[in-house]
């Protein structure tokens, strides 16, 4: 009932940044919140930052260090998530997510109901 399709991601060298989109479509108006995991090859995937459907609670994994920001347009259907000062360790597949249900956490993958497909973030020189 809900499509989303992440863009932005590409090469960027380390200390560089870049700005990712999540673009929702589909029966959106139930969606609570919406989340950003990466994954590392070889690794699991794991929990990078959420923000509620009205853009007012913002959630970062401990990990980012205040590098990273989720933000949503004024349109509420499309979520971004800013990297700053890119590191090598932030190359992975991002994906983004929606949940819709009341009474989740914020940082699990079961958290989640919907996810895109990924976009592929690269830091290296």
């Amino acid at each position: 009932q809900v499509q989303l399709v992440e863009s932005g991601g590409g090469l960027v060298q380390p200390g560089g940044s870049l700005r990712l989109s999540c673009a929702a479509s589909g029966r959106t108006f139930r969606t609570k919140i919406m989340g950003w995991f990466r994954q590392a090859p070889g690794k699991e995937r794991e929990f990078v930052a959420a923000i509620s459907w009205s853009g007012d609670i913002t959630y970062y994994a401990d990990s980012l260090k205040g590098r990273f920001t989720c933000s949503k347009d004024n349109a509420k259907n499309t979520v971004y998530l800013q990297m700053n000062g890119l590191k090598p360790e932030d190359t992975a597949v991002y994906y983004c997510a929606a949940s819709q249900r009341r009474g989740t956490g914020w940082s699990e993958k079961t958290d989640y109901d919907y996810w895109g497909q990924g976009t592929q973030v690269t830091v290296s020189s």
